[in-house]
């Protein structure tokens, strides 16, 4: 039974509320539709969280390349220092080379200057 809640002033105000609520189909409380409702929602946000880490995992994958190239750019620098480090050695040893050479004709001079002021062995 119902409670009539609404002031209507006159018995036909009365009739076209009632009219109304009457072609108005009853609401009944659908549980399984209602249910169903609840696990579309369900499914929808789970879907919408299985994207959300799919988006993660592939900014994931994005940083794990951006490393990997990082770390190949470190490497060819690496390399690329070595490669000076070579050098330089090399010039060194070219230098060192050019120094030894220097002292071999400085003996050689010398040794014919004193070949030259001792004079012919007799």
């Amino acid at each position: 039974r119902r409670r009539w809640h609404g002031r209507m002033s006159t018995p036909r105000q009365r009739d076209e509320g009632a009219t109304a609520a009457a072609s108005r189909p009853p609401r009944q409380h659908d549980a399984a539709a209602m249910a169903a409702r609840h696990t579309e929602r369900e499914r929808e946000r789970e879907r919408e969280r299985e994207r959300e880490r799919e988006r993660e995992r592939e900014r994931e994958r994005e940083r794990e390349k951006e490393r990997e190239r990082e770390r190949e750019r470190e490497r060819e620098r690496e390399r690329e220092r070595e490669r000076e480090r070579e050098t330089e050695r090399e010039r060194e040893r070219e230098r060192e080379r050019e120094r030894e050479r220097e002292r071999e004709r400085e003996r050689e001079r010398e040794s014919a200057v004193e070949a030259y002021e001792v004079g012919p062995a007799d």
